[in-house]
């Protein structure tokens, strides 16, 4: 199991801005005591976010809306973010109450603290996910929700040992992909057989010069886990683009298009084949031959086969038993009509939000439960390593290794700094 610092360290933790949160004084407001739509402040599950940027700040104010929902603490590494978010669920309760911690151990450490939503660079998220599930915390995890294929079984494991609700953050896979969902879970196509998916780049090195860190961020622990690089803006903005200045697009902190909207890409491809059980059991490497360009194919268990990024004049013609989503998904039948099956949907009521909400208070799985999220995130992963070596790789899912291959097998993996292991 991961060596994390304990709940009881936690307290030591950033002494400074948690006396100055905590001295705050909680004003009790009538909507804390319920009315006809929202129940009353004891019975609502008590929350605090963890990494309040763009995407963090989207789900503060989804939680915030939800009557279900009583907040109460943000930790972010920035103090503008922090205390912007910490204003949010001040304004939005008419009160004082919300503390606002640097350091996410502090707000961990709350053992008023029900469940918190993560949406911190992807280098974070295993290491924080465990100390969540360790401190009893329910998690709505952001994608995508691993940075290395070792994480992944770390994660689950933590989560299954102390009966955690995990839930990834996509949204789009059942709201987005129902244009290839549908047609699948129909049997109209009958047996999946083949898919072709625009896989995306995988992230890249940063080359950014140094400058002087502001005041306004905790550096090094904006870095964690990762190697100590000198600041620089476009290293750790947080905007959604995967080409150069923003921490998505590096790969000491994220894998680039590739997981980044391959979380969703992927999660809406083996949600509409099936495969969400699955992981893939080998990658074929094709290289480039002159005629055409490398690309790789991924190869399931039931024998369904994806190929990622391949060239479209190796592509079969026709229609016929072929659905297509818009940003590059194209996935095959037989053709022999199957029985039909009734798309799962969100438990609750607000969508994934309200999903993870409602399986927080009945302790069921949410709809992108950990488990299956990890099995989607195999795959680009796997992806990723094989367009770095350049050959083919088999996977053993049981051992979670490669087979006979010491090199990948080196790869699954990444040195963390002090005291950030796992």
């Amino acid at each position: 199991m991961p060596v994390l610092p304990t709940r009881r360290a936690f307290l030591t933790a950033s002494s400074t801005v948690a006396a100055a949160t905590v001295a705050a004084p909680y004003i009790i407001t009538s909507k804390a005591l319920g009315d006809g739509v929202t129940p009353p402040a004891s019975d609502r599950i008590v929350m605090g976010g963890i990494g309040l940027g763009n995407q963090g700040s989207s789900d503060q104010g989804r939680f915030l809306k939800h009557p279900d929902v009583q907040y109460v603490a943000v930790s972010d590494v920035r103090t503008t973010w922090r205390e912007s978010a910490r204003d949010r669920v001040d304004a939005a309760y008419g009160s004082k109450g919300c503390a606002a911690y640097l350091d996410f151990r502090d707000l961990l450490a709350r053992d008023d603290i029900d469940a918190v939503h993560i949406a911190t660079p992807d280098h974070w998220h295993a290491i924080m996910t465990i100390a969540a599930c360790r401190a009893g915390k329910d998690i709505y995890l952001q994608k995508p929700e691993t940075l290395t294929l070792r994480e992944g079984p770390l994660m689950l494991e933590a989560a299954r040992r102390y009966g955690r609700v995990v839930s990834g953050g996509s949204q789009r896979v059942l709201e987005d992909y129902r244009d290839i969902v549908d047609p699948c879970w129909s049997g109209e196509l009958g047996r999946i057989t083949s898919i072709d998916i625009d896989a995306g780049a995988s992230s890249m090195p940063c080359y950014l010069p140094a400058m002087d860190a502001p005041a306004d961020i905790d550096w090094d622990l904006w870095l964690g886990p990762a190697p100590w690089e000198p600041y620089n803006p476009g290293r750790c903005d947080g905007n959604f683009g995967t080409a150069g200045n923003s921490w998505r697009s590096y790969i000491d902190y994220s894998g680039g298009r590739l997981t980044d909207w391959g979380a969703h890409n992927f999660g809406g491809l083996v949600f509409a084949a099936g495969l969400l059980d699955h992981q893939p059991s080998s990658v074929v490497w094709h290289p480039a031959d002159g005629s055409h360009a490398a690309y790789a194919t991924l190869v399931y268990p039931n024998g369904v086969e994806v190929h990622c990024d391949r060239p479209e004049a190796l592509r079969p013609s026709g229609t016929a038993a072929t659905v297509s989503h818009g940003r590059g998904i194209t996935i095959r039948g037989d053709g022999q009509a199957a029985a039909p099956r009734s798309v799962p949907s969100y438990r609750g009521r607000d969508g994934i939000y309200g999903d993870f909400i409602e399986c927080v208070k009945t302790r069921q799985r949410p709809f992108r439960d950990l488990e299956g999220a990890i099995n989607t995130l195999t795959a680009p992963h796997m992806l990723g390593l094989v367009r770095r070596l350049e050959r083919s790789l088999e996977w053993d899912r049981a051992t979670q290794q490669f087979v006979n291959d010491d090199e990948a097998n080196r790869l699954l993996d990444r040195a963390r700094r002090e005291p950030w292991m796992l």
